[in-house]
């Protein structure tokens, strides 16, 4: 079969498709090794680059897809009559510290954003945007949440390799805002070592660990399960 040939029938199974297709499947369906249909797409994507087409070829969510060029959006949108799905300000930042920290669970979640995120949970996973991955192993073993290909599809990210990078932030050194002693010691110096402890107050275990206190820095176990 010759790359011409392969490049014309990959044209019909991807506009077709509702989804994005592998390059493994393409070549499994058309009987070719991927060798030959990744040049096939590589000439379909240069073709369908060219000034003056309206759809392009894209690389999203470990596929390829076919898309609508992004200046012609308004006149699809008419064609549609649709309001574009918006995600809330809160879904989006939950699901960017679920894209960047995953597997993570919802008592991590909740410690990053500070406010409960059952209902935004409940809608990510609703739109398939994440996905539960199983059990974390510590105490409690709560759920831990990531992305889908979906979540993929959506940003037009082909993995998540692709995610932009976070900007660095560094920590300050010296707390501004400490309190010394006349010796110019914080008082969390002085009790470093536990001599500060009342006599009957208890003191660390052998550990090095609080009472009550888990590995994975959780004062609870199981954070409920994954919203109803």
């Amino acid at each position: 079969m010759t790359t011409p040939e392969i490049k014309a029938i990959a044209e019909s199974l991807l506009f077709a498709s509702g989804t994005p297709l592998s390059l493994r499947r393409l070549a499994e369906i058309i009987g070719v090794i991927q060798a030959e249909m990744k040049a096939a797409l590589a000439l379909l994507r240069e073709e369908y680059a060219l000034p003056g087409r309206g759809i392009i070829l894209c690389e999203v969510a470990g596929g390829y897809q076919l898309r609508t060029a992004p200046e012609h959006a308004d006149y699809v949108k008419t064609l549609l009559r649709e309001k574009p799905s918006r995600l809330s300000r809160a879904a989006l930042e939950t699901l960017a510290i679920i894209a960047y920290r995953q597997p993570i669970t919802k008592v991590e979640l909740e410690a990053v954003r500070g406010v409960n995120v059952d209902a935004v949970l409940n809608s990510l996973l609703t739109r398939k945007l994440i996905r539960v991955m199983g059990r974390k192993d510590v105490p409690g073993r709560p759920w831990v949440y990531g992305s889908t290909p979906q979540f993929l599809e959506l940003f037009g990210l082909s993995d998540l390799t692709n995610l932009p990078p976070l900007p660095d932030f560094h920590e300050p050194t010296v707390n501004p805002y400490g309190e010394t002693d006349a010796s110019g010691a914080s008082p969390q110096d002085s009790q470093s070592s536990g001599s500060g402890l009342a006599p009957d107050g208890g003191g660390p275990d052998s550990a090095g660990t609080s009472p009550g206190e888990w590995g994975d820095g959780h004062s609870s176990g199981d954070d409920g399960g994954p919203p109803a």
